[in-house]
């Protein structure tokens, strides 16, 4: 398994410290790198999002990555990600998805037709072996019960709620860091026993 990461940013202004997903991406190169690459562009214009922004960049970057892929998506970003693998055709292998503090775009939550889910986003989803959310039972940005919409709708998600009030996670989410390193070295023995069974064969 390569290990690439894809990191989708907050919407609002990125790029110093204390704006947007800058610090949280920035505590997770310290905790994964060099072991993991972290590819982490920002859209266009940050500070005035829009779907269509988001999806002109996945368009241009997910095709420089290999499989297979890990995704993760903090606020905005991620439910951005997920009306993207639910609408389009990404080609990519994801082998994990996370998502910190993604609001819900739909009906009895927040409105917004730009990004806005369809009923049936979760049937149209690609095959991902894990998926996890991850949400601050006292978000002061997100309420947690957004979460609680995803858990009804993604039947296959792991539901994450956290003490606190952190929505920024400006000082890392070790819980995440674990899941991936516990999700690659899975997929690493699972892969090296097929090879195994297939050597005996």
């Amino acid at each position: 398994m390569n290990k690439q990461i894809f990191f989708a940013h907050s919407g609002g202004p990125q790029g110093k410290p204390g704006q947007g997903s800058h610090d949280f991406v920035l505590r997770l190169r310290d905790e994964l790198e060099p072991e993991y690459t972290i590819h982490d562009p920002v859209i266009e214009d940050p500070d005035a999002p829009t779907y269509e922004l988001w999806q002109e960049m996945f368009d241009r970057e997910f095709p420089k990555l290999a499989d297979p892929v890990l995704l993760i998506g903090h606020s905005l970003g991620g439910s951005t990600l997920l009306k993207y693998l639910s609408e389009e055709t990404c080609g990519l292998q994801v082998a994990g998805l996370f998502l910190a503090a993604p609001p819900y775009w739909g009906e009895g939550r927040w409105d917004a037709e730009d990004f806005t889910l369809r009923d049936d986003f979760s049937k149209t989803l690609p095959t991902i072996p894990e998926i996890h959310l991850y949400h601050c039972l006292k978000d002061p940005v997100v309420p947690v019960e957004h979460a609680d919409f995803y858990q009804k709708l993604i039947l296959t998600a792991s539901i994450h709620k956290l003490n606190g009030n952190d929505h920024a996670f400006s000082d890392g989410l070790p819980v995440l860091v674990e899941h991936i390193k516990k999700l690659y070295i899975n997929q690493q023995n699972n892969k090296w026993h097929a090879d195994d069974t297939n050597t005996r064969k």
